[in-house]
């Protein structure tokens, strides 16, 4: 179990490292060679230019101004100079409300902390209860509610303070819910004309014998829709064209490293092997090598080309319909088409960067087996990841370590390494076991079948939040607190192990301490150097970039990592909320993170990050969900620790803190919430006034190509992937190749009787 020496040594390391971290930093963005690394985002945006182009050969490569150098801090103030209003407009709202999740956490921690530690922790310090006591303890224990006696009145501040934490927390996600649905609101109304808002996503288009997909879709729209219905896109099972593209572009790059090799030393042609990683097999001329491969897949990307464009079977059903104003896609994307709720699917369209084009082709019955499959698989990957995260429990148990490994008791027991196992390798430990995590999460997310970018990331964050919530918070306390008391499990009665682990919970803040250390601390200093980004740009820069565009193309801005970041963001919000009340000495090494986190992750995204899409802060009601799930375990383990305290009187008091919390989760759901997941039908307006301005606006031409796929765009045939224009007349009839329909009254018995049949259109606009 850490002490004060060891948690104190941890901080040392610890500060260490963030401070070498961020002198490296300060260093390294002052170089012209590392401009591109630093700085992507402006070089995307067309607003900054490399300071490499002039001056002498050594000023190209390394920045001898010495003044730059007395200004290394200089990127904070900067970092939070920038006005909300400007951000948004520069990085957009997403990014925008990603940094209020840090000043959420800075909001509810700060009166928080400095409550606890004068209310609390003179209460708890107050007490001599551990010293005599069988538990193994340290001194910030006593700094907890353990030190408190059982039974002792002391407990009613511990009550108050639960209160009043809790009614503080839930003013600030009041008023952040209601700031961030303004945000949203005034973001739509302002923003610029993009395909998504008139654009909705039709899945599980039944089958038709007499139409293809394309004419169905038509014909459906046409007669359903038919004041409102543009255009549509279908959707095609391009993702073999994909792979062969990707391969393609792999060669090429190869075929680009080599030849640029070869042009620095012209005597001696470079060669490669045929085998696995060009490690294996017959020694061949590399560049002849690539040039034959590129040919072979430009054959094979031809023929799926063609087969794409002839065969019916590579249209799936499903297609991107776009209507004449925001309003008609609003109506379409939230009522039901049919009165079969399982066919003519309609969602709002995600934006044409968000969308997910690997998904679009498996089918839509498939996808409740598949997520079925991902539920079973995630439990089994909660169950089994059980095992690393007793591992690094017993890394924190010196006892553990030497009954395992007894010949390196002398080693351990030296107070710097000791110091050094209890205060900062566990955190590192469980640090290194989460790296591969969100990766496993998000394959999982795509098995699932969801078709944008940003419900994956939601999707994965959610999995993320639950592991680490059993994995990490839970796993650890109980089987830390097991290990570490496992001598006086052993000696005593069962009735009193309930108490034993009501005492033991409180003392697990050490660990969590080093965590924080370790992933909020030197973590989040380690992000702002960006060393794996660093090292990537230049050995392409070195190897592959011929020209400006191959220099751009090399730069790798990255972006948030909504799936990873905001669950770990989570676990500091549950971590204080839990030990607020219980371990008040946890709070400071919080507040530190989220104060650092904001500045840095500002300058990220100002500087650094380019967001692959733009959601308008759709995810912020999963971002309030967690704080009050976080809220209400809390007060539950409050009620459970003060049950086996003998303070069982006060379970009815705690009690009403989870109810009055859940019913302000329910307000806030029904008050805030369908601003992030319905479109009002107010777009009308914008609408309105967009045909007022611009009337002679060509919005056919503006969305008819908008949502092809990828790997067909930039083609001299992308017409064949989009519907023929028709002329923007009214239509009386709607062209049809069903014969059923113009021919006998009987349905088809694919579509049922959704869609009239001709004579019944006649008459009804007769009528």
């Amino acid at each position: 179990m850490a002490d004060l020496r060891d948690i104190g040594l941890s901080a040392a390391l610890n500060i260490l490292g963030a401070v070498t971290f961020l002198l490296a930093f300060a260093f390294l963005r002052l170089q012209p060679i590392n401009d591109r690394v630093y700085f992507p985002k402006w070089y995307l945006k067309g607003a900054r230019e490399s300071p490499s182009h002039g001056g002498t050969f050594v000023q190209k490569f390394v920045n001898l101004d010495m003044r730059s150098y007395l200004k290394f801090l200089s990127w904070m103030p900067a970092a939070l100079k920038m006005p909300e209003d400007e951000l948004i407009s520069h990085a957009g709202l997403d990014s925008a409300v990603y940094l209020r999740i840090y000043l959420v956490g800075l909001k509810i921690f700060a009166p928080i902390t400095i409550l606890a530690f004068a209310v609390l922790v003179p209460v708890n310090w107050t007490n001599d209860t551990l010293q005599f006591s069988k538990v193994e303890h340290n001194n910030i224990d006593k700094l907890s509610i353990s030190n408190i006696p059982v039974g002792s009145k002391r407990f009613i501040a511990h009550l108050s303070m639960a209160y009043v934490f809790t009614f503080w927390t839930c003013y600030v996600l009041l008023r952040e819910y209601e700031i961030v649905a303004q945000m949203r609101l005034r973001f739509l109304a302002s923003e610029k004309r993009r395909p998504d808002q008139f654009t909705v996503l039709v899945r599980n288009v039944p089958p038709d014998p007499d139409e293809s997909i394309g004419e169905l879709v038509e014909h459906f729209f046409l007669v359903n829709h038919p004041d409102h219905y543009l255009t549509h896109q279908v959707v095609y099972n391009a993702n073999k064209l994909a792979k062969l593209v990707k391969e393609k572009t792999k060669m090429q790059n190869w075929l680009d490293y080599y030849q640029l090799k070869f042009e620095r030393n012209a005597s001696q042609r470079p060669t490669t092997k045929t085998g696995f990683l060009g490690c294996f097999g017959t020694k061949v001329d590399a560049i002849e090598y690539y040039k034959s491969e590129i040919e072979r897949i430009e054959t094979e990307e031809a023929e799926e080309r063609e087969k794409i464009v002839k065969d019916p079977k590579s249209v799936v059903p499903a297609a991107f319909v776009s209507f004449r104003s925001r309003w008609g896609a609003a109506v379409c994307a939230q009522t039901q088409q049919t009165s079969n709720p399982t066919v003519w699917l309609t969602e709002w369209a995600p934006e044409p960067r968000d969308v997910y084009w690997d998904n679009l082709s498996i089918p839509f019955v498939s996808l409740t087996v598949r997520r079925l499959i991902v539920a079973v698989a995630f439990f089994f990957l909660n169950f089994f990841y059980v095992i690393p995260i007793a591992f690094v429990q017993s890394l924190a148990n010196l006892q553990g370590i030497e009954k395992a490994v007894p010949f390196l008791k002398p080693l351990i027991e030296i107070p710097t390494i000791k110091s050094f196992i209890q205060g900062f390798l566990p955190g590192i430990a469980l640090k290194i076991f989460l790296i591969l995590l969100p990766s496993i999460l998000m394959f999982m997310s795509k098995v699932e079948g969801l078709t944008s970018i940003s419900s994956l990331e939601r999707r994965s964050a959610s999995k993320y939040y639950i592991f680490i919530f059993f994995n990490v918070f839970l796993a650890s306390i109980i089987a830390g607190s097991a290990l570490e008391q496992l001598k006086t499990y052993i000696h005593q009665s069962a009735n009193e192990i309930p108490r034993t682990v009501g005492t033991s919970i409180p003392m697990k803040a050490t660990f969590f301490i080093t965590y924080v250390m370790v992933d909020g601390w030197a973590g989040v200093a380690g992000e702002i150097l960006r060393l794996k980004p660093l090292v990537i740009f230049h050995l392409k820069n070195f190897f592959l970039v011929k020209t400006e565009k191959d220099r751009e193309e090399a730069m790798d801005p990255g972006s948030i990592g909504f799936d990873s970041s905001e669950p770990q963001i989570q676990l500091y919000f549950l971590l204080g909320l839990v030990y607020a009340a219980v371990t008040p000495f946890l709070l400071p090494f919080i507040l530190i993170f989220f104060g650092f986190a904001y500045i840095v992750y500002r300058h990220q995204i100002i500087n650094v990050y380019n967001q692959e899409y733009e959601s308008a802060a759709a995810f912020w009601p999963s971002v309030h969900g967690r704080i009050i799930t976080a809220l209400i375990v809390s007060q539950l383990l409050l009620l459970g620790l003060l049950s086996t305290k003998g303070a069982g009187q006060s379970t009815p008091v705690l009690l009403v803190l989870p109810v009055v919390t859940f019913y302000f989760h329910k307000y806030c759901k029904n008050r805030y919430e369908p601003t992030f997941v319905k479109c009002p039908l107010q777009a009308m307006k914008k609408d309105t006034l967009e045909r007022a301005r611009d009337p002679g606006f060509d919005l056919k031409g503006y969305l008819i190509n908008a949502y092809i796929h990828p790997v067909f765009k930039g083609d001299d045939d992308d017409e064949k992937f989009s519907i023929a224009d028709e002329p923007e007349v009214e239509q009386v009839l709607v062209a049809t190749k069903r014969q059923s329909r113009r021919n006998t009254p009987v349905p088809s018995k694919y579509n049922g009787s959704e869609s009239p049949s001709l004579p019944e259109i006649v008459n009804d606009q007769r009528l």
